[in-house]
C-alpha cells in the first residue's frame, strides 16, 4: 500500500512540474531530466494520436474486450507519449490502450514521457508496431517500406533494426508489387502471405487476378497455388489474352504517376478497354489522392 501511495504522490509531483514548466521540449531544457522516462497520469484530451501510426484498422470488438479488461484491472502497461508544445502530447505507442480507455469513458491514462523528433517518432512507431504479432503482412510490408523511404535505411540496416533476416524483409517488401486487390485480400485475411508470395513472379496483373479468383472459388492451398503458377508459366495457352499497351498509354504512365505521387499500373483487354490502378498506403494517403481528384 505504501508503494502505491508513493507512486501516486510521484505522479502528482510530476504533473505539477508539467504545469510549472510547459516548455520542456528537448532533453537540454530545465527539469527535462526529471520528466523523461517518468510515468505520469495524463488527461486523454491532451493526447493526439500518432500521425506515423502504420496500423490503419482497429477491430472494435477487441477494443471493447480491452476496455472491459481496463475497467477491471486498469491500464497495466502505460502508453508512451512524446512531449509537445505546452501541455500537449503525441502518442508513440499504445493506441489500442488509448482508444479503449476513451471507449469506456476514462479521462486519464498512465504514460511514459519521451522527447523525440519526427524522424525518431516515426522510427519508434514503425518498429514498435512491427514487433506486434497481429499485424497483417501488408501492414508489415508498408512499415518496412516507410522505414526504407523515410528513415533512409538499406534493407540490411532494416533487417538489423527490426531483428529479422534480410530474406524475410525482402519477402515482405515484394508483396507490395502485387496488384492492390491481392494486397487487400491479404489484409482482409482471404489469402495468406504464402499465397501472395506464390503469385509475386506472375508479372501480368490479369493473371494475378485470375489466380486470386480461383484461390477464393476453389479454396486452394498455398501448395496448390504454387502448382497453378507453375502450370501457368509452362502453358502459355492458359494465360488470358491481353492487348499490348499502346504508345499513347505508355507515354503517359509517368506523368500520371507523378500527378498521383504513386506508381500507377495500366492493363488492357483485347477489346481495347483498359484499367488504371492507383495504389494507396494508408487512410491519409487515400484522402490525399481523393483531394487530387476534386
Amino acid at each position: 500500500m505504501a508503494q502505491a501511495t508513493k507512486r501516486q504522490a510521484l505522479g502528482r509531483g510530476l504533473s505539477a512540474l508539467l504545469q510549472d514548466s510547459p516548455n520542456i521540449n528537448s532533453a537540454s531544457d530545465k527539469n527535462a531530466d526529471k520528466l523523461i522516462g517518468s510515468i505520469i497520469e495524463i488527461e486523454l484530451n491532451l493526447i493526439d494520436v500518432n500521425p506515423f501510426q502504420p496500423r490503419t484498422y482497429f477491430d472494435e470488438e477487441s477494443l471493447i474486450e480491452l476496455g472491459n479488461s481496463i475497467k477491471e484491472l486498469g491500464v497495466i502497461q502505460p502508453i508512451t507519449v512524446r512531449k509537445m508544445e505546452g501541455n500537449h502530447f503525441q502518442l508513440v505507442s499504445g493506441e489500442r490502450r488509448f482508444r479503449a480507455s476513451k471507449l469506456i469513458g476514462n479521462t486519464t491514462i498512465p504514460a511514459y514521457i519521451r522527447i523525440a523528433n519526427d524522424q525518431e517518432m516515426l522510427e519508434m512507431a514503425l518498429v514498435e508496431n512491427i514487433q506486434r504479432r497481429n499485424l497483417d503482412p501488408i501492414e508489415v510490408a508498408l512499415s518496412y517500406q516507410r522505414l526504407i523511404d523515410e528513415i533512409k535505411l538499406t534493407q540490411e540496416e532494416l533487417s538489423t533494426r527490426v531483428g529479422k533476416k534480410r530474406s524475410t524483409v525482402t519477402n515482405y517488401l515484394r508483396l507490395l508489387k502485387l496488384d492492390p486487390i491481392l494486397q487487400t485480400g491479404m489484409r482482409d485475411g482471404f489469402i495468406s502471405m504464402g499465397h501472395g508470395r506464390a503469385m509475386i513472379n506472375v508479372e501480368n496483373t490479369e493473371d494475378q487476378l485470375a489466380i486470386y479468383e480461383r484461390i477464393l472459388k476453389e479454396q486452394l492451398s498455398v501448395r496448390q497455388t504454387e502448382d497453378l503458377v507453375k502450370n501457368l508459366k509452362s502453358d502459355s495457352s492458359s494465360k488470358p489474352k491481353v492487348k499490348q499497351i499502346p504508345d499513347f498509354v505508355k507515354n503517359n504512365i509517368k506523368p500520371i504517376s507523378e500527378f498521383f505521387g504513386q506508381k500507377i499500373t495500366v492493363t488492357m483487354s483485347t477489346n481495347g478497354k483498359g484499367k488504371i490502378s492507383v495504389p494507396f498506403h494508408s487512410e491519409e494517403d487515400f484522402n490525399r489522392i481523393k483531394n487530387l481528384l476534386k
